[in-house]
């Protein structure tokens, strides 16, 4: 695995080194110790499986507050995605920066976010598949979410009618002063 610093502290994006021959080819798509030796958070308690059957399909910004904040590591099985990341760290030079990696079943890239970021993504293909990694359960009373369009962050959605669940259409814009008590 190619572990490859992104301009945001602690996230990577992972490529996977294939050993090609005449049957196609084999990669491992993780290993605890490379984790560990690159710095991250190996403590992988959750895996997800998510379908998302029409193209232009958000599912986000979510997170989960402390003390169950996650880190996350985002792998597109089937079809494309543009995933984007939105820094809270209140102590980054990123605070409140988004970033999009283009994420698909052709690249077998990962992305390995830390603690501390809204996460989210936009399906740019029907029957898109995405498998997730999380370092913590499921908390519902600690997970939030941010509004997709929120003025704050202006991200630059590829398909501009998105389609949303009933709860991300709930969100509201980003307040600091809810996100920090």
């Amino acid at each position: 695995m190619n572990f490859k610093k992104t301009d945001f502290e602690g996230v990577l994006i992972i490529e996977l080194e294939k050993q090609v021959d005449e049957r196609g080819f084999f990669a491992r798509s993780w290993d605890k110790k490379e984790f560990e030796l690159n710095g991250l958070n190996s403590n992988l308690t959750q895996c997800n499986i998510s379908l998302n059957q029409k193209k232009g399909t958000i599912r986000g910004l979510h997170y989960q507050k402390k003390p169950y904040e996650e880190a996350k590591l985002i792998r597109c099985t089937k079809g494309r995605l543009f995933d984007v990341i939105i820094d809270l760290r209140s102590n980054s030079k990123n605070f409140k920066k988004w970033l999009n990696v283009d994420l698909n079943e052709e690249n077998y890239r990962m992305l390995y976010i830390p603690e501390g970021f809204a996460h989210g993504f936009q399906t740019l293909e029907n029957n898109t598949e995405v498998f997730y990694q999380m370092t913590q359960n499921y908390m519902p009373e600690f997970a939030y979410g941010i509004r997709w369009d929120d003025i704050q962050f202006n991200i630059e959605w590829p398909i501009k009618s998105p389609i949303l669940s009933e709860k991300d259409k709930r969100f509201s814009d980003f307040n600091e002063k809810d996100f920090l008590k």
